[in-house]
């Protein structure tokens, strides 16, 4: 054993390969061999993200896509949201907004023509998820999403359009 073993460190010093030898160490004139590992942090592209530039008592008008009736904002993905009002939101619900990876910073919640209240175990379940959630008219809303965008945070929104307003409805007797 000893007899290899001694073979073995006399070929390292006579051989030209490092490979044959487990001291060497990489220099500069190893070329490729050398050379350092980098990461690349892919990074948002200018304009890549999502704006609310509208919304009516039918639906949002997204990046000029019109989306009608309730929403889930994921940036970049708009999708529909399966509630008909604040009362159906609930912890089924929301479970999209809690799944997602990186997780989000914020939900936005907007109820609707006024801010409502949400079911308490909807909140203590977001907020157990490390979520801090808004809850909001949708007129607000609209407004909190595009500027916590603009400063480029992780946020999403359920969104609920209002409803139609009977305040200037003209009553006749």
């Amino acid at each position: 054993m000893r007899y290899i073993m001694s073979l073995l460190r006399a070929s390292c010093v006579v051989s030209p390969s490092p490979f044959q030898c487990r001291a060497h160490r990489l220099g500069p004139g190893d070329d490729e061999l050398y050379q350092r590992t980098t990461v690349s942090i892919m990074q948002k592209e200018p304009g890549a993200s999502i704006m609310i530039h509208g919304y009516s008592t039918r639906g949002f008008n997204i990046d000029d896509n019109k989306v009608y009736g309730p929403c889930a904002l994921l940036p970049p993905a708009i999708l529909q949201w399966n509630v008909g009002g604040h009362e159906d939101i609930s912890e089924e619900s929301v479970s999209l907004f809690h799944l997602l990876e990186p997780r989000i910073e914020m939900l936005i919640l907007g109820t609707g023509s006024r801010t409502e209240r949400i079911n308490p175990k909807v909140l203590a379940l977001l907020k157990k998820k490390g979520i801090a959630v808004e809850v909001q008219d949708t007129a607000n809303a609209c407004a909190t999403f595009n500027f916590m965008m603009s400063e480029g945070r992780l946020v999403a929104a359920g969104l609920i359009p209002p409803s139609v307003s009977k305040a200037l409805e003209v009553h006749e007797e």
